[in-house]
């Protein structure tokens, strides 16, 4: 797997595709396994009034439709700007090892997109509750299941 500059413009172009538009951000992405596109895709945020329709988001779920599969693994991510908390945590949940950006996040806020606070409220131990009251309760009731899943030998790890 190396970088392939055709990739990186196949995501820009996806990118540019939202631009004028009301389908969301200017964010496109592509996914590529083997050296072939398996998906492409771009924000579609404001079409489907949906917070978590990133162009990563979006694409890893074409990826996964088309491949049968939960897990994108020997697959590239070509995505035209530094990937959001959310889409980084679905592209290493997804198993994706590399991911080749364009954009930085600081290109992405002087457009008005500002994820810095998101990871300041990582960072700082979840303590502003401005942005989040973020409480842990009865842990007891909840754990259960957890240990039910433990204790099942024919779960599957994902």
């Amino acid at each position: 797997m190396s970088y392939n500059k055709k990739f990186m413009k196949m995501a820009a172009q996806e990118a540019e595709k939202n631009v004028g538009t009301q389908v969301g951000g200017p964010f496109g992405t592509i996914i590529i396994k083997d050296g072939k596109v398996i998906a492409k895709g771009r924000n579609h945020v404001l079409l489907n009034k949906d917070p978590t329709a990133h162009g990563e988001i979006f694409t890893i779920r074409e990826a996964c439709r088309k491949l049968g599969t939960h897990d994108l693994s020997g697959c590239e991510l070509y995505t035209n700007a530094y990937p959001c908390p959310m889409c980084l945590g679905a592209i290493i949940w997804s198993n994706i090892k590399i991911c080749y950006y364009g954009n930085t996040a600081k290109d992405a806020k002087e457009i008005g997109f500002r994820d810095d606070f998101i990871y300041e409220f990582m960072n700082d131990g979840s303590t502003d509750k401005n942005i989040l009251n973020l409480e842990q309760h009865d842990r007891d009731l909840t754990i259960v299941s957890f240990n039910n899943f433990r204790a099942d030998s024919n779960h599957t790890m994902y």
